[in-house]
């Protein structure tokens, strides 16, 4: 039986916004296992992109237990958390987030700083990473000389450059268009099945979410 990357039991999260109460997520039970390209699925407001937060350690449950990568999230404190995620997990965002005024390998470059490298070895690592999303010519380009398509594969090198096991995609083809998004699918797909990377998309697409193995809906913060 393969390993288990992912696991939520009763994993429940809520707010208070103006004075009302929401139940974002509400007693979610998952597995997701090494080397799975898994979907989330729902409209707006389902609690898909809560559970892909929860799952980076990006927010905190109110209730329930969340392990991921054979730690329990729950217990440990804000440096360890950072410091798991910057080493097992890499976040791939819709809106890119790169910053303007840093080149493709700066942009790509940031997580290492965070490691023990030395600057050489970072570069290595960075154009790497560039060459591997097909933009070994874009190294030295600012955000804004790239298309829409070319921000995203950069953003996706900058999740991958420190080989993390688990890959999170919220909504990564949301601002782009069909072929754009076409690529980006498509080498999501090569990070699962060439390099065992474990992916979990949060996608309302359903031609996005074919590119996965497996498919869980969310409805009103609870699986169906």
């Amino acid at each position: 039986m393969s390993e288990t990357v992912i696991e939520t039991i009763s994993l429940t999260k809520e707010f208070l916004r103006d004075q009302f109460h929401v139940i974002a997520l509400n007693e979610v039970s998952l597995e997701i296992h090494k080397g799975e390209f898994v979907a989330l699925m729902g409209p707006s407001g389902s609690g898909k992109s809560t559970l892909l937060h929860l799952i980076a350690a990006m927010d905190k449950p109110t209730s329930g237990e969340i392990r991921v990568l054979g730690h329990n999230l729950r217990e440990l404190n804000d440096r360890e958390i950072a410091h798991w995620r910057n080493e097992h997990v890499g976040f791939i965002f819709q809106q890119f987030n790169l910053i303007p005024v840093l080149t493709a390998l700066e942009n790509v470059e940031l997580p290492l700083k965070l490691t023990n490298l030395k600057k050489p070895e970072r570069i290595e690592h960075a154009t790497t990473a560039l060459k591997l999303v097909g933009l070994g010519d874009r190294l030295h380009h600012l955000p804004r000389q790239l298309s829409g398509g070319q921000e995203q594969r950069v953003a996706i090198a900058r999740a991958i450059v420190t080989d993390p096991a688990l890959i999170l995609a919220d909504e990564p083809t949301g601002n782009l268009d069909a072929a754009s998004g076409q690529e980006v699918l498509v080498l999501l797909a090569q990070l699962n099945r060439d390099f065992g990377k474990t992916v979990v998309l949060v996608t309302h697409d359903p031609h996005a979410a074919q590119f996965a193995s497996k498919v869980h809906y969310l409805e009103k913060g609870e699986l169906v």
